[in-house]
């Protein structure tokens, strides 16, 4: 995400902002969609782990998109993984937000030795290589949940956005009307959470969204190499046992493509939900969007 400058605006300003923008609406509402599917989907169809005497079939009326090689129906499977896939980056993204909050805000708006603790905390986790270090920790927890997979991906990403956050909150700190509410003798945990917060929104926002792209991104690989938990039903692991069965060289595109092509699909809408929310907190963004509006009226 590229740097921004702070200025206190009100929520509502933000919100009308954002429901101008087409990459947010649009974003928003492709996620929309997958939200209600994962809600609403796995009540319609059936077991996804039942098999059948149909083995990698193609689709058709009785299984719209196939069956795999031990006749497991591939729609099942795919809209079951819509909910584990869905709930890896919330849960990751949550965690990631929090730890980042606490670490980024606290340092930023303490300063002094709290910050320098803080700061250096921050720093060990941003240059231990992450993916290796999930990797390991994931061999020893493959069956241990999705929610495993995604404490680990959070805790290991978590830091970055730290960074941010803090840099943000220390210029937000000592901005006049900060000063101001300070000499007023209000509590340093009031005008954080009343002062600081509501204007660092946008950026929560966006390192949020960051955060669940990279989420079930993260799993996804995990569970392609065979990391996840195989006994959960998401797109990771669809693509896991697709590859096991060799389903590339027998053809069989209707095992593969469909998990493939949501994980893009919803990685698309996340990120233009974070581009919208860019172009409200980063003044540049704006220029020149008006700059390039006004050269094509030209």
């Amino acid at each position: 995400m590229t740097q921004a400058v702070i200025t206190p605006v009100r929520a509502a300003g933000r919100v009308s902002a954002l429901t101008r923008r087409p990459k947010f609406l649009l974003g928003a509402g492709i996620v929309a969609l997958y939200a209600a599917v994962a809600v609403i989907g796995p009540l319609l169809v059936g077991d996804p782990h039942a098999t059948g005497d149909d083995l990698l079939a193609g689709p058709s009326a009785a299984h719209l998109l196939g069956t795999t090689n031990n006749g497991q129906d591939v729609f099942a499977q795919l809209i079951v993984g819509f909910r584990s896939s869905l709930l890896v980056g919330l849960l990751a993204g949550m965690v990631t937000m929090l730890l980042a909050a606490l670490v980024g805000v606290v340092g930023g708006y303490a300063g002094g030795w709290a910050d320098e603790v803080l700061n250096l905390i921050g720093n060990v986790f941003l240059v231990i290589p992450a993916l290796p270090l999930i990797v390991v920790a994931a061999s020893y927890l493959h069956s241990s949940g999705i929610a495993v997979i995604a404490l680990l991906i959070a805790v290991t990403s978590w830091a970055a956005s730290a960074r941010v956050l803090r840099a943000q909150t220390a210029s937000l700190a000592h901005r006049d009307y900060v000063d101001a509410v300070r000499a007023s003798g209000e509590r340093a945990w009031r005008i954080v959470v009343v002062e600081i917060l509501p204007n660092l929104y946008p950026i929560l926002i966006s390192q949020f969204v960051f955060a669940m792209i990279g989420a079930i991104l993260g799993e996804a690989g995990l569970s392609f190499l065979g990391l996840g938990d195989l006994n959960s039903v998401t797109w990771g692991t669809m693509l896991f046992f697709a590859q096991n069965g060799e389903a590339l060289s027998q053809g069989a595109w209707w095992w593969f493509i469909p998990p493939g092509l949501c994980i893009a699909v919803l990685g698309a809408a996340l990120t233009l939900l974070n581009i919208g929310v860019d172009e409200l907190i980063n003044p540049r963004l704006r220029v020149q969007r008006r700059g390039g509006a006004q050269g094509d009226i030209r």
